[in-house]
């Protein structure tokens, strides 16, 4: 074990100030904190995983080719990818807890309306245009919760915590997966795609008006919300650091994380868009809510263990680098190894077994490389999340589009497992010998 990562934080703290801890929640509002976000994330998955999961049957109703296809499910991430680091900006020197709300309920109104979008015109051409402008704002909204959730995170938990709560929080994002793909299949099949958009909106805006009254007009009446950089030396900070960006682009440890998650993401956007896809195109017969749910059930409880394990091992004394790279190892070399089994599976059940198994491996992705930035620059941990993001969004865009391509062009999923499986390799690679834990920023501040 290497206690090397248990270094005092590059910024001067007094520790012995107990100002300085009045900026972690207590241990009773804590937990209604983690509820609310994990409501948050449901949503939030529920409103971006509609498109995927009616895409077969808005693509025959309006006779969209594989091609058109991947450009509506990747339009999402042309919005998603540009939003990333403003998310965090702003919620590293605003509040996070409002920014995920004002999103909320943008992406929650746009979801409800997007039937009306689509029928607003005859002409074909018109309806797919306004799908791609909808689809790109709702990007754009939703890609300021995860940097905004990273931000609240790392202001409000302490180091050894921080995982878990992270885990926790982010896990709803496969609940609201699970709750899109079992309630929205059965929707589906009895009264058609309008009418899954119409109740997961409709259910994310009744969340965003209780997190609106609960949360942020109740819990946030009773308590000072202040930014990390005020309470890393009280009454000394009072201009808000400035993100070194030039610095940070100058460490390799920084451009490890950048790496994995474009190569994670690879994998988890191109199962989150194409799954449902490639059991409707392979096994047409087998029923949609059962590989629209029980891949996704099995990740949650592995992105809270992943949380739970990571904290533990580094409580009971191991470097935060090794457990973060052990976690990165677990992600990605799972993942690889499952989409390329996949090559060779000849049953539903068996495709069925390696996707869910893909998926529990995505889990672990929490505690590794995906809270990372909370390790490397923990001041700045929302804005380095985001740019982290942003990278990790081109997959949904890119990769998303050229899956659809290929389909087209070679009708082969091989093809696509194995360029999948590879990047997987690769981002994990990259983090095993670049990766940390340890902060790579330092500033003095004169006490």
């Amino acid at each position: 074990m290497d206690s090397s990562d248990n270094e005092k934080p590059l910024l001067a703290i007094r520790q012995d100030d107990d100002n300085n801890q009045t900026k972690y929640w207590p241990r009773s509002e804590k937990k209604y904190w983690i509820i609310a976000l994990w409501f948050s994330c449901a949503f939030n998955y529920a409103c971006r995983t509609v498109m995927p999961l009616c895409a077969p049957a808005i693509s025959q109703e309006f006779g969209w080719s594989k091609t058109q296809t991947g450009i509506i499910l990747s339009s999402f991430f042309w919005g998603y990818t540009l939003t990333q680091v403003l998310g965090g900006y702003l919620s590293d020197r605003i509040n996070g807890e409002k920014v995920i709300f004002l999103a909320g309920v943008g992406w929650s109104a746009l979801t409800f309306i997007t039937p009306n979008i689509a029928h607003l015109f005859s002409s074909s051409s018109l309806i797919f245009f306004c799908i791609i402008v909808s689809r790109i704002v709702i990007g754009c909204l939703e890609g300021v919760h995860f940097p905004a959730l990273t931000s609240i995170t790392s202001q409000r938990v302490s180091e050894k915590e921080k995982s878990f709560t992270f885990t926790s929080s982010a896990s709803g994002a496969q609940f609201g997966t699970i709750l899109c793909g079992s309630i929205g299949s059965l929707l589906l099949s009895r009264y058609g795609w309008t009418s899954v958009f119409y109740f997961v909106g409709i259910s994310a805006l009744t969340w965003a008006a209780v997190y609106k009254f609960i949360m942020l007009d109740k819990k946030m009446r009773s308590t000072q919300i202040l930014s990390l950089q005020e309470n890393l030396v009280p009454g000394k900070v009072k201009k808000p650091l400035k993100v070194p960006w030039k610095l940070l682009f100058s460490k390799k440890e920084f451009w490890s994380i950048i790496i994995g998650q474009f190569c994670k993401n690879c994998a988890y956007y191109f199962l989150l868009n194409w799954l449902p896809t490639y059991f409707h195109d392979n096994y047409p017969q087998a029923k949609g809510w059962i590989f629209n749910v029980v891949p996704w059930l099995v990740n949650i409880p592995a992105s809270i263990c992943s949380g739970y394990i990571a904290d533990e091992m580094i409580r009971s004394g191991f470097s935060i680098t090794f457990v973060r790279k052990l976690m990165a190892v677990i992600t990605l070399v799972g993942v690889g190894t499952c989409l390329l089994i996949l090559n060779f599976t000849t049953t539903f059940t068996s495709a069925l077994f390696c996707m869910a198994a893909a998926l529990l491996f995505c889990g672990f992705h929490g505690g590794g490389i995906l809270v990372n930035p909370q390790d490397i620059a923990p001041q700045f941990a929302g804005s380095v999340f985001g740019l982290m993001n942003t990278a990790g969004s081109i997959p949904g865009f890119l990769g998303v589009y050229v899956t659809g391509y290929l389909l087209d062009v070679w009708s082969s999923w091989a093809i696509v497992f194995t360029l999948t499986a590879f990047m997987c390799y690769l981002g994990c690679a990259v983090f095993l010998m670049f990766g940390t834990g340890k902060p790579v920023i330092r500033y003095e501040i004169n006490l």
